[in-house]
């Protein structure tokens, strides 16, 4: 799954999907539409908009929007089609390859775009862009318990172009497998190598355990060989209290220095998310992750040397209806300087204090 969620959706789609496949000329075509918007203020502890260093939050004491999506579905028969548009910030670091002005610059709005065919009861083929099948957490601010995101999310892909079949082997396992452009690019050259991706999913109903394995490889526009192998994770130990839990591991081999001892680099996560509900409308959320950067490929790529960093990030979580407000405290310690004290001095740690609200329908 990037995610998890959005793997349950497309197997939920999947399994509903099936009832769609008579042919009786009877059956009624269905469309729903849905949106959500975010908003947040975030105050940095060392007092400048430099030490983020993740995806979607980059400001300090300010007051900031964050995107505003709205998704229509449709699905008649055999076939289907999403169309997920996003606006403001959060979209564009989503689509960042996508630069305004350009010929594709109107495609920064798009999330999500793909059609599908039920080919049987089991086999769903689809075409277009859609959110990565790695990862735990989602673009969308509502579907996430942290507001702030993870480094696993905001260096790993972001979202996948191309086709996919998903299928239903049985009630409670499910797999899919694709060939998609290299990651986050929705167009590419002719030349362009292709990316082969694939998931194995267990989510018995029966069962509090739901278990995800996720694979991604192929050759970027640049020549760099990828393979990351991604895991999810989710126990509801109770009906209030669940665990959550993201590992991957991603290697890249430089195609063009074939033989050398610094051709081939490597990253790699681990994350836990623990979720308690004290009643239906209060929660929390805490999420503890170490992302190991020894290679300087990702987070420290502009540092003279690699590191790793631990980060702890506690989200409360108050629902008013589809309204959610989530006062949030995050502290992150790199083993070098990589942060920035308020008069530029290097530092090894960070903090922030950040207050979000989102709404969904």
């Amino acid at each position: 799954m990037k995610r998890m969620l959005t793997t349950l959706f497309a197997t939920g789609s999947l399994l509903s999907a099936s009832a769609q496949t008579s042919t009786d000329t009877t059956t009624v075509p269905a469309f729903k539409l849905s949106g959500s918007a975010d908003v947040y203020y975030k105050y940095n502890l060392n007092g400048n908009n430099t030490d983020n260093k993740t995806s979607f939050t980059n400001s300090h004491n300010s007051f900031e929007l964050g995107m505003v999506s709205l998704k229509a579905e449709h699905s008649f028969k055999k076939g289907s089609i999403v169309a997920d548009l996003g606006f403001g910030r959060r979209a564009g670091e989503f689509s960042y390859n996508d630069v305004p002005g350009s010929a594709n610059g109107l495609s920064m709005a798009i999330k999500q775009l793909y059609v599908s065919y039920q080919v049987t009861d089991k086999i769903k083929l689809s075409l277009g862009s859609y959110a990565t099948h790695v990862g735990y957490e989602l673009v969308d601010a509502y579907l996430n318990r942290n507001y702030s995101m993870s480094y696993m999310f905001s260096y790993g892909p972001f979202f996948n172009t191309g086709v996919k079949a998903d299928i239903a082997l049985s009630s409670s396992l499910s797999a899919m497998v694709g060939v998609f452009n290299p990651t986050d690019l929705k167009s590419v050259s002719l030349n362009s190598h292709k990316y082969i991706g694939a998931q194995l999913g267990w989510a018995p109903a029966e069962t509090p355990v739901k278990l995800y394995l996720n694979y991604l490889e192929g050759k970027d526009t640049s020549g760099i060989q990828n393979h990351q192998v991604d895991v999810v994770a989710t126990y509801q130990v109770t009906e209030k209290f669940g665990l959550g839990y993201n590992g991957t591991y991603s290697t890249y081999l430089d195609t063009k220095i074939k033989g050398e001892a610094n051709a081939s680099a490597n990253w790699w996560g681990s994350a836990l998310y623990i979720n308690a509900d004290f009643t239906d409308k209060f929660g929390l959320t805490i999420r503890g992750e170490y992302f190991s950067d020894k290679d300087a490929l990702k987070v420290y790529a502009a540092s003279p040397e690699g590191g790793n960093i631990v980060a702890g990030t506690l989200s409360f979580n108050y629902k008013i209806g589809n309204l959610t407000l989530i006062p949030e405290f995050r502290l992150d310690k790199s083993s070098v300087d990589l942060f920035s004290k308020k008069d530029g001095a290097a530092t090894t740690s960070t903090a922030n204090v950040l207050f979000a609200a989102t709404y969904h329908f």
